[in-house]
């Protein structure tokens, strides 16, 4: 059996059980956990943000204390003892390995296996005297609750979908409302996932951007840094343009564009970048070299939108794995086609100059 460090950071004391020294923590989140939560959102060290499985102790719990599970993500574990002020519990965390409930119980780390393992390990049974567990709704996907009573004699509840909703839920008797059970996504929390995915983007991006300034300075009548200047300065912020189309724009405005696919959601918001970007370059299609640039950007824009808009299917209470999977079985060649036309049509408008 291995219990939880006590040397951990947010671990403010001990509390004497019969299998030893478990871990005790506050409600009250220090700055190091704020600033944790922080460096997560920006994709800073996300996936090391964990903690050890197994039981802790939440203010002074006893016997009787109710006990609930929860993910070894750091950030699950802080909104739900964030949640309960002036509360004693008993937290049963599964090691999700540093994945949130609801995806980990997709993926199935959050499972009836490993919550019957740690149920187990923790010595639960020794500690407390009744055999009730509370579980997010969100773990529903991936626990079994009739195998976890057959395998452990625990029964299990599933509580609300919001950690911020367990007081009122417990205080109403262990029932949820039925707002308590409806998953919103809303503009906020939409745009709180937006900074670790810009983040995963930017990094290639540091790399392509300048590669699409470079290739810029090729053909035209001036010198090839003064075409780099001209040229290079617009693809690179063209490119930049699309990353924050597809990263940014799309997430924030998701329930107002047009079209159920993500892919199609970002082709339109692309398109609207593309023309915009053209009209304010000026480019001349008066000639066959302003053309074809005006058309390559009307490709490649579009496409690395829809390609980045898709990225979010992964975030979104709207999709399912079946309706992903028949999207990028279309979305994809035709954004590989598009990009990949759009680039070949750029650079041979260069070189024709």
């Amino acid at each position: 059996m291995s219990l939880p460090r006590l040397s951990q950071g947010f671990v403010i004391g001990s509390v004497s059980t019969s299998m030893g020294e478990l871990p005790r923590v506050s409600s009250e989140l220090r700055w190091q956990d704020h600033l944790g939560t922080i460096k997560a959102r920006w994709g800073i060290g996300r996936m090391d943000y964990l903690i050890d499985p197994g039981l802790y102790a939440l203010g002074h719990p006893d016997g009787s204390s109710p006990v609930l599970v929860s993910a070894n993500y750091k950030m699950s574990f802080d909104k739900l003892r964030e949640s309960l002020p002036g509360r004693d519990f008993w937290i049963l965390v599964l090691d999700t390995q540093g994945i949130n409930v609801w995806c980990a119980a997709g993926k199935g780390t959050f499972g009836t296996e490993e919550l019957v393992k740690r149920i187990d390990s923790s010595g639960l049974k020794a500690i407390v005297s009744h055999r009730s567990l509370i579980l997010p709704q969100l773990a529903g996907p991936g626990v079994a609750a009739h195998q976890v009573k057959k395998l452990s004699g625990f029964s299990v509840r599933y509580g609300p979908i919001k950690a911020a909703d367990l007081p009122a839920y417990m205080n109403a008797g262990f029932k949820a409302t039925t707002e308590m059970r409806l998953k919103t996504f809303t503009m906020k929390e939409r745009a709180v996932l937006i900074p670790v995915e810009l983040m995963e983007t930017m990094k290639p991006a540091l790399i392509i951007a300048p590669v699409l300034f470079l290739l810029g300075g090729l053909g035209g009548p001036s010198g090839f840094w003064a075409n780099a200047l001209n040229h290079g300065s617009f693809a690179a912020m063209a490119f930049l343009s699309a990353i924050v189309a597809g990263a940014v724009i799309h997430p924030l405005l998701l329930p107002y564009l047009p079209g159920r696919a993500f892919s199609a959601k970002g082709l339109f918001i692309g398109m609207i970048i593309a023309l915009s970007l053209i009209c304010l370059r000026g480019l001349e299609l008066q000639t066959w070299p302003g053309r074809m640039e005006v058309l390559g950007w009307l490709l490649i824009i579009p496409a690395l939108t829809a390609y980045l808009a898709m990225n979010f299917t992964g975030c979104s209470t709207y999709t399912s794995l079946s309706g992903v999977n028949r999207e990028m079985r279309w979305s994809l060649p035709l954004e590989i086609g598009m990009g990949g036309s759009g680039l070949v049509i750029w650079i041979a408008s260069r070189l024709m100059t």
